[in-house]
């Protein structure tokens, strides 16, 4: 493609900002390809709330592609300094050209998509983005994966993508080398929520048993 190389947003985080996931009941859930990538340069951790939001504009329109973007913070968590970000809400992409293989965001869609991040997530980040695959399956085609370098270059920003009539998902994480494979995707950490709820109901994720993280909440 000709077109030229242009970025969703500017850059606004030149380092990820110091924090702690504390007082919160964490699931892994692991891609059965995680093996067979390099190491992520990030890991994903997902709020209840994001992944509600996620699942109900995934099955908004089972014939056509919706997405959007992934909101939050990138951080460097714990004494290891993993990398990670931290998904606490998406924007809906509107304005978009659509249909059952393809969604294109429009100058109007980017426009509508950074007021909205302006004026209601003050101090986050796009963190990446998502869309459907109906009937598809779970990878990047040659135009996604196009789309994600040109508007999503930043090393920490990820790709979810979500096929709703089998219930599947994964992320698409670079790895430490720079490299994105289109095929092969990670899982994530979930945040659970009042109860120890789970918000993730893909079935070609496995689940690991909850594990507490430190007392206290969440620490930015």
């Amino acid at each position: 493609m000709n077109e030229p190389r242009v970025r969703l947003v500017p850059s606004l985080a030149r380092s990820p900002r110091h924090a702690r996931l504390l007082g919160s009941r964490i699931r892994r859930w692991v891609s059965p390809f995680e093996n067979q990538a390099g190491p992520p340069a990030v890991s994903v951790v997902a709020t209840p709330r994001a992944l509600a939001q996620v699942a109900e504009h995934a099955a908004s329109d089972l014939d056509n592609e919706v997405g959007g973007v992934l909101v939050g913070k990138w951080m460097v968590e714990g004494a290891g300094h993993e990398e990670v970000v931290l998904i606490e809400s998406i924007l809906r992409a509107r304005h978009v050209r659509q249909g059952s293989t393809f969604i294109t965001f429009t100058q109007d869609s980017l426009v509508a998509l950074n007021d909205e991040l302006e004026d209601d997530h003050p101090r986050r980040l796009m963190v990446g983005w998502y869309h459907t695959h109906p009937r598809m399956g779970v990878f990047l085609s040659g135009y996604d994966t196009w789309l994600h370098e040109h508007f999503f270059p930043e090393p920490w920003q990820v790709a979810l993508v979500i096929e709703p009539h089998s219930g599947t998902c994964g992320f698409f994480i670079r790895t430490a080398e720079g490299t994105l494979d289109p095929q092969h995707y990670f899982g994530f950490r979930e945040i659970l929520g009042r109860g120890g709820q789970s918000e993730v109901q893909w079935r070609n994720l496995t689940a690991s048993a909850p594990v507490e993280a430190s007392d206290g909440g969440l620490s930015v």
